[in-house]
């Protein structure tokens, strides 16, 4: 699963229709007018958002709202972690002797 959540995360536009999707799930025509693109190309992305599993589609009459699936993102944080941790133990180690040396 993570294999194809990076690639769809590496584009911009990509990464900022997740941040439009965090504050609420949106249309396609909101999308298109929030990041300035058309259609054509909001779809796109929205595909590729939608084949590594980041986004789910649901039919609303004649629209298609898109929202963001958790589970993808709950997977890529958890295999972070541990180097989230890593870089958490060796900037506390720098804080330390940075405060030994004093100004």
């Amino acid at each position: 699963m993570i294999t194809t959540v990076w690639p769809a995360l590496t584009e911009p536009k990509r990464r900022a229709v997740l941040e439009l999707l965090r504050e609420r799930p949106r249309d396609v025509g909101e999308l298109v007018e929030a990041l300035g693109v058309s259609q054509p190309t909001a779809s796109k992305h929205l595909r590729v958002l939608r084949d590594a599993g980041l986004v789910r589609a649901t039919g609303v009459a004649q629209r298609r709202v898109y929202s963001i699936d958790p589970a993808p993102l709950m997977a890529l944080d958890a295999w972070l972690a541990p180097y989230r941790t890593l870089w958490n133990d060796r900037l506390d180690a720098l804080g330390r002797y940075l405060d030994e040396e004093g100004p």
